[in-house]
């Protein structure tokens, strides 16, 4: 049966940060509204690999994003692609790599930092922002609270069957300042603060709502290795689906088919790693 479903990518926060610095979701938890997994990403832990595997089911090695500067339109099964297979409505408010990936490349901002696209073949509803002159000491990252805004205007709207959310604060934040220090503290509370009535508004609305990350960071504000500070982080599950054990170790290609599976739509034969919510 399907089910409408948000998933929120808060990019770049290791497992430990998640459990010790997000007390409204680890609330939710401890409430049994909220379900918490730790899941490990693809290799190389790269963002660009780790955003085409979550909508693919495929490793970095099959799709072929090894970095942040192979960045293309996939050729693979996706998500937004199957839901549209099954007319159901995608929106995404996200960095403009996820319009590339599975819309149309190169991005190009006139024609694709906003888009409605009723009758597109992946996603009818796009709303993107490029980073444009991101660096160490100019973050160039979006308000949170002005994404999540939009992305329930898209639903409001629209009635999004799937959307995603994606914002890259505190990957930008944790390479600046690492994750062990002051600064990240106050990010990911101030990021958990913000979030929190979102996450009530949309499951008043309908919306299962998932929360995850797309990768780790380490204490030197690195990823795209090896190391479980890089590769692992939290999954939270928002929604009444059958779950796997909470202790049991999730893979990032998981999350594809899940998501699919969620929404009542075909799973490709590309995707095949087990489902993790029924």
């Amino acid at each position: 049966m399907m089910q409408k479903l948000l998933l929120i990518i808060l990019d770049g926060v290791p497992f430990r940060n998640w459990v010790r610095l997000f007390g409204n979701l680890e609330g939710w938890v401890k409430s049994g509204d909220a379900q918490r997994f730790k899941m490990s990403s693809v290799l190389p832990s790269t963002s660009a690999s780790c955003y085409a595997s979550i909508h693919t089911g495929v490793s970095p090695q099959a799709h072929g994003v090894t970095g942040n500067d192979t960045i293309f339109r996939l050729s693979q099964p996706d998500v937004f692609l199957q839901a549209r297979k099954y007319d159901l409505t995608t929106g995404a408010v996200t960095h403009s790599f996820w319009s590339e990936f599975f819309n149309r490349a190169p991005f190009d901002p006139l024609r694709d930092i906003e888009y409605d696209e009723p009758e597109s073949c992946s996603i009818n509803h796009g709303r993107f922002h490029t980073m444009a002159g991101y660096g160490h000491t100019n973050q160039m990252t979006p308000s949170d609270a002005d994404l999540f805004a939009t992305l329930t205007m898209l639903c409001q709207r629209f009635g999004l069957d799937y959307g995603i959310l994606h914002t890259c604060t505190l990957d930008s934040m944790g390479h600046r300042f690492y994750h062990d220090s002051p600064e990240m503290d106050h990010a990911c509370f101030m990021m958990d603060y913000m979030l929190a009535p979102w996450i009530t508004k949309w499951r008043d609305m309908g919306y299962q709502v998932i929360v995850t990350a797309d990768h780790g960071q380490d204490e030197r504000g690195h990823h795209g290795g090896h190391d479980p500070l890089q590769q692992e982080f939290a999954l939270y599950y928002f929604g009444d689906a059958q779950a796997v054990a909470a202790d049991t170790p999730l893979d990032q290609l998981q999350l594809a088919p899940t998501i699919l599976s969620l929404l009542g739509a075909a799973i490709p034969d590309t995707m095949k790693a087990p489902v993790f919510l029924k």
